[in-house]
């Protein structure tokens, strides 16, 4: 019973670490979805519910012996958030002489949003493989499955820091230039934490 105690406290540390980020994410997804409809908040649950599960299956085929792509190059992945802030930054320059300014969305679908949480995780693979590697099946099963409340409790808590009235206020009128901005700055972040612009040198 100590040593389930032990994983569990664990893995809740584990989770809290290695995505205290992803709740700037979310609060940024139910901001959009709150000022623009998109994405619906059903699709920021199940994309973020998709991309951890993406993350921890990688790593526990990693943690098998598996690994086939370096770690650095992984960072790689965050391309994804900074094409698709690119992408909303080119709308919004595009539509500023309009009187109706676009939608603040840059992750639209549940898919994209999978991609974002991915990119955003994909340096806790170098965390989470080593642990997997280290724990039994049942202390593995445990932290899964805190993982799993872990991504409702995260959700919950963008979901509640993304509903301020002032803030929402902000995101309609401005979100269509901050929302891009804040999504290719956490790209380039990802990019340039990974050390893959380095490499060779």
């Amino acid at each position: 019973m100590d040593d389930l105690g032990g994983t569990f406290l664990a893995a809740v540390a584990v989770f809290a670490g290695t995505n205290i980020d992803d709740i700037i994410v979310l609060t940024v997804l139910f901001l959009s979805a709150r000022a623009a409809g998109k994405p619906k908040p059903w699709q920021i649950w199940t994309g973020q519910y998709a991309g951890i599960a993406a993350l921890v299956a990688l790593s526990a085929v990693a943690a098998a012996g598996l690994t086939l792509v370096p770690d650095r190059w992984v960072g790689l992945l965050g391309l994804v958030p900074f094409a698709l802030g690119m992408v909303g930054l080119v709308r919004a320059v595009r539509a500023r002489n309009e009187a109706e300014p676009p939608t603040p969305a840059v992750a639209s679908r549940m898919i994209s949003v999978a991609g974002v949480t991915i990119a955003n995780g994909a340096d806790n693979i170098s965390i989470y493989t080593p642990m997997f590697r280290t724990i039994g099946l049942a202390d593995s099963l445990l932290t899964v499955a805190v993982f799993a409340i872990g991504v409702a409790v995260w959700c919950l808590a963008g979901s509640w820091l993304g509903s301020h009235r002032k803030v929402i206020a902000v995101v309609e009128r401005w979100g269509h230039w901050i929302v891009p901005l804040v999504f290719m700055s956490i790209g380039a972040f990802i990019v340039l934490e990974s050390g893959v612009l380095t490499v060779g040198h």
